[in-house]
């Protein structure tokens, strides 16, 4: 099977292999990485250098006699022309040692034998921090590295004086830069600059004859990766020294063979660019579709325009819902439409929400009396502007300071001298996810016993994070009473219960809601990629309040709806799964 038929005939496999990136961490966006593409240019490399990429030719001249020809120029440079100087022979390649056979006329040599190698000057004349000038004499760090170029993009340069005080690590344009510490295995060709100097977590590659553009294809393939995991010296930084680097074993073609592969590299490679965007390009129209019909579903203005939209949708279900992060799409709609009142018809029966608000206000009174706790600022009544939708019959519009007793946690670091003293595990915003707790990872901290209850944790409690990355601040969960006793720290807030029979689930859906996200998005202090709330501002955050038999109606069916949703998505991660295994198994039969 040719290339280009593994390619065209297994054509959904690769575009269909994706994986789902987290949606954890600083940065990460949940999107799709296109694994199976990914896949496809690393088997077509690793094709390229095992001579299974194009079709072996007579040859005019040998692998092995191409490597006589590199020693006698290498040797000839040396002695007439003096611009490099005379290397050791390096170590034959064993027979045990190739990692896979070679065709007839190519042979395995060490990198070292064909390339001339040099290091950064790493003596007294280096280049630091204070020696960088905004123009001059280029300066190539590993940032510079970039799809296997050189980038120029926010170049750094040194001066004349300073480069011409170097001793080594001088590039020119055709050399090839390759990163040995941080980050290990990068590599670029220099083109655009006549010349420049390196940092010394690079070296110079400078291959003897025309051979440059083979030795960065094998710089770019699966097998340099397996020399660096081989050599790596397996520090807390990733490192490489020049020695090893010269050890690598390389899998040398004829010369012109060399050049028919590299130009079927390049011709396969924009075939996967054109995939990679056609890919691209509808996973993003998919998207967009998802967005614009989940829109239309909040946006309905009654329960008649709802179920139209509702059935517009089921009809393209399989077709839409195709995604991890479609699945999760629909999640948050379902969510948005429960806390909206358009989930579950109303029932005019149910006891309005005010009635109940009486109850608690009545009770909140009691507390407050009882209470030897400092009473807190009282704050204004609700406008209208603040109402974050049309409330259905029944409902009412409270703030969670009214419906809660809202606390803080305690903050570490505390001076607690004199005080008797108790360790007790406590909750970080980590052990606080949406609607979920990880309780992987639980840490003790130290509190005076005489304020031990202060900070304690109850069943039914909601945990609020007061701060984290800006879409993160606010996320709710509720305490299951799984560890006890339990405390919580000052970034984690703590609302409880006025009464046992309200409905703890119906304040957790909604503050994980899109409309309390967007409160909290618009309120909390932010920073670089960081948002905090205040107690004040949680204590104000609006929460519509259903008749307590509607809230029990409507969680019962968000729990229902999420639970078919987590199955698609499960099936999807199946099939995602099985598709990865597939692309795994067409590599490996392809490259015996």
């Amino acid at each position: 099977m040719s290339a280009r038929e593994l390619i065209t005939e297994h054509l959904g496999l690769w575009t269909g292999a994706v994986t789902q990136k987290s949606t954890r961490g600083r940065g990460s966006n949940g999107k799709v990485e296109l694994t199976g593409i990914k896949k496809l240019r690393e088997l077509i490399l690793e094709l390229a250098i095992r001579g299974k990429l194009v079709e072996q030719a007579s040859v005019s001249e040998t692998a092995s006699e191409l490597l006589a020809r590199i020693g006698l120029e290498i040797t000839t440079r040396a002695k007439e022309q003096k611009k490099i100087k005379k290397q050791k022979k390096m170590l034959q390649v064993d027979k045990n040692d190739e990692p896979f056979p070679l065709p007839e006329n190519w042979s395995w040599t060490r990198l070292g034998d064909v390339c001339e190698l040099e290091n950064g000057d790493r003596g007294k004349n280096y280049p630091n921090k204070s020696s960088l000038v905004e123009s001059g004499v280029p300066f190539v760090n590993a940032g510079h590295l970039h799809g296997h170029e050189v980038i120029q993009d926010e170049m750094t340069f040194i001066t004349e004086e300073r480069f011409n005080l170097l001793r080594s690590g001088k590039f020119q344009e055709g050399d090839i830069l390759f990163c040995l510490r941080g980050s290990l295995g990068k590599a670029g060709i220099v083109r655009g600059m006549q010349r420049g100097a390196i940092a010394s977590s690079l070296i110079i590659v400078r291959p003897i004859l025309d051979i440059t553009e083979y030795v960065m294809l094998y710089l770019k393939a699966p097998l340099s990766s397996v020399m660096v995991g081989m050599y790596d010296n397996g520090t807390a930084q990733p490192n490489l020294s020049g020695k090893d680097f010269k050890s690598f074993l390389v899998p040398l073609p004829p010369l012109k063979e060399q050049h028919r592969i590299v130009q079927k590299v390049d011709e396969l490679m924009a075939l996967c660019d054109r995939l990679e965007q056609q890919t691209s390009d509808q996973l993003e129209a998919h998207e967009t579709l998802v967005d614009t019909l989940l829109g239309t579903l909040t946006q309905s203005q009654d329960a008649t325009e709802l179920v139209d939209n509702w059935a517009r949708l089921a009809t393209h279900f399989d077709t839409l819902f195709t995604t991890e992060q479609s699945i999760e799409k629909l999640k948050q709609t379902i969510l948005q439409l429960a806390v909206m009142g358009r989930l579950v018809e109303q029932d005019d029966s149910d006891e309005p929400a005010s009635e109940f608000i009486k109850m608690l206000e009545i009770k909140k009174q009691e507390l407050s009396r009882e209470s030897k706790q400092r009473k807190t600022k009282p704050l204004p009544p609700i406008e209208e502007s603040e109402e974050p939708f049309r409330l259905p019959p029944g409902w009412f519009l409270s703030r969670l300071d009214d419906i809660t007793d809202i606390q803080g946690g305690i903050a570490k670091g505390k001076k607690l001298s004199g005080k008797k003293m108790r360790s007790l595990p406590y909750l970080r915003v980590a052990n606080v996810q949406r609607a979920s707790l990880d309780l992987s990872i639980i840490k003790d901290i130290e509190i005076a016993e005489n304020e031990i209850e202060r900070y304690l944790v109850h069943p039914r409690d909601l945990l609020i994070t007061e701060g984290g990355d800006w879409d993160k601040v606010g996320r709710t969960a509720i305490w299951d009473g799984s560890i006890n006793p339990m405390a919580h720290q000052n970034h984690v807030f703590r609302a409880r219960l006025i009464l046992d029979e309200q409905n703890e689930r119906w304040i957790e859906r909604y503050l994980n809601s899109q409309f309390a996200r967007d409160y909290f998005a618009s309120s909390s202090k932010q920073t670089t990629n960081l948002a905090s709330i205040n107690k004040t501002q949680l204590r104000s955050c609006t929460i519509p309040l259903p008749p307590l038999e509607e809230q029990a109606r409507i969680v019962q069916k968000v729990d229902e709806l999420m639970a078919l949703c987590d199955q698609l998505k499960e099936r999807l991660s199946q099939a995602s799964e099985i598709r990865n295994q597939l692309a795994e198994v067409v590599v490996k039969k392809s490259l015996l």
